[in-house]
């Protein structure tokens, strides 16, 4: 559950840094599973107006995990559906 809520506690900055989560949504955008998400109408949105995706999105260390492991993508799918039922 840190992982998901770990960019808004103990010193993360409230800025994000928009370059940053635009490259690594490129990144990311090179797996099929995220391509189909990406380009889903219900999550689509998410990736540009939510704040908890946005900050998820700016770690590069997170990143490389969702790309590299299943169980990790998983847990990003349910941070999507989470924030989908916000």
């Amino acid at each position: 559950m840190f992982d998901l809520l770990g960019p808004f506690f103990a010193g993360s900055s409230t800025v994000l840094n928009t370059k940053k989560i635009d490259k690594n949504i490129e990144i990311l955008k090179h797996q099929d599973w995220f391509k189909r998400i990406y380009e889903d109408e219900k999550y689509h949105k998410l990736f540009f107006t939510n704040k908890y995706v946005r900050a998820y999105l700016q770690s590069n260390f997170r990143v490389k995990k969702i790309v590299r492991n299943e169980k990790n993508q998983k847990k990003f799918l349910n941070l999507l559906d989470i924030q989908l039922r916000r």
